[in-house]
């Protein structure tokens, strides 16, 4: 299992490139970022200054989506930032949320899914790719790289990702919920005749070390709010049974309203309805060891990959937890006398 962190991209910008370096320290693979451009910085610009002063950690959005850039535009976007730097990003893409709500819009249906990750991705690999009537190519990026991984949460998205995704992103650490998703993604994958264990695994969700554990729920609690964003389109689409666990849709029931001006952050007033257990199952907070026990058991459900948000007032003494404790504890390790 490898390590990346999840940043919202909020000024000043030197914060988020400074985070991206300590985490670079410390171990982690990759720095994600929030995308969403009235909310909170652009992350593309960010992404050009943290390569610049890093080494190896990749950059990409968590997650963009179809609607707000055009295809061609974003993939000559990760095409040129892997000319200059080495094929150091990756693509985490989904059908839209806080980006497209704030402007009134709404998500884009699969199929605009479907077709933007394969324009994108054929086009930042160099390949030609039919679009809107042309066949087109970037000439200039034959050594560039991208993989896209799709965030999912319905059934019909989660199949989707395991048809075409690189990766697939589940934000929420719930360990019944991920094996159920992980194992449909799997079935799709099989299904549409690709490898299952060519499909990377990725879980998203908050990660505090501390030890007040009344004091990391309140920090974490807005994640339950916007994961319910999700699980709101969920429930409208299919209902609250059958589609997907009772585990994921009944916490939602009390859910009025949300507010886009808050979202993601420690303090959002509009998460009342998320109760402690939802924060316990959907995040990974405690000590070092209940990290570990949590990843371990994340581990063996096929993760390839932990994606920790540090929306909350402790990210540097979690970082510096994990790059020295637990990361170590989950990492493969080489003898230097058998």
């Amino acid at each position: 299992m490898d390590f990346g962190i999840v940043l919202q991209p909020n000024p000043p910008a030197s914060r988020t490139v400074h985070l991206a370096k300590l985490a670079e320290q410390y171990g982690f693979t990759t720095a994600w970022t929030f995308d969403s451009h009235l909310l909170w910085q652009e992350p593309y610009v960010i992404y050009s200054k943290i390569l610049a002063e890093t080494h190896r950690i990749r950059v990409g959005p968590f997650v963009t989506n179809p609607a707000t850039r055009d295809w061609t535009v974003t993939a000559s976007i990760f095409a040129t930032l892997n000319e200059l730097y080495g094929n150091r990003t990756i693509c985490g893409i989904g059908r839209g949320d806080s980006a497209v709500r704030v402007t009134n819009g709404k998500p884009t249906t699969l199929g605009e899914l479907r077709e933007a990750v394969h324009v994108i991705r054929e086009l930042a690999n160099c390949r030609p790719v039919e679009h809107r009537g042309a066949t087109l190519r970037l000439p200039w990026a034959e050594e560039s790289r991208l993989e896209v991984w799709i965030a999912a949460y319905g059934p019909k998205a989660l199949a989707l990702a395991g048809e075409i995704g690189d990766g697939f992103i589940l934000q929420l650490a719930d360990l019944d919920i991920a094996q159920w998703m992980i194992g449909q993604v799997r079935d799709a994958a099989a299904a549409a005749g690709r490898d299952p264990g060519s499909v990377k695994f990725c879980v998203a969700a908050p990660m505090y070390i501390g030890d007040d554990v009344d004091h990391m729920r309140d920090q974490c609690r807005w994640f339950g709010g916007m994961v319910g964003n999700h699980v709101a389109d969920i429930v409208t689409r299919y209902g609250t049974t059958g589609a997907v666990p009772a585990a994921l849709t009944e916490y939602i029931a009390g859910r009025v309203d949300y507010d886009y001006n808050e979202h993601g952050k420690a303090d959002n007033t509009h998460t009342d309805f998320v109760p402690d257990e939802i924060v316990d199952r959907f995040c990974v907070l405690g000590d070092a060891a209940a990290h570990i026990d949590k990843l371990k058991a994340l581990k063996a459900l096929g993760v390839d990959h932990f994606a920790g948000y540090l929306q909350h007032d402790n990210k540097e003494e979690t970082l510096r937890v994990y790059g020295e404790t637990v990361m170590p504890a989950l990492a493969e390790h080489t003898l230097a006398k058998a």
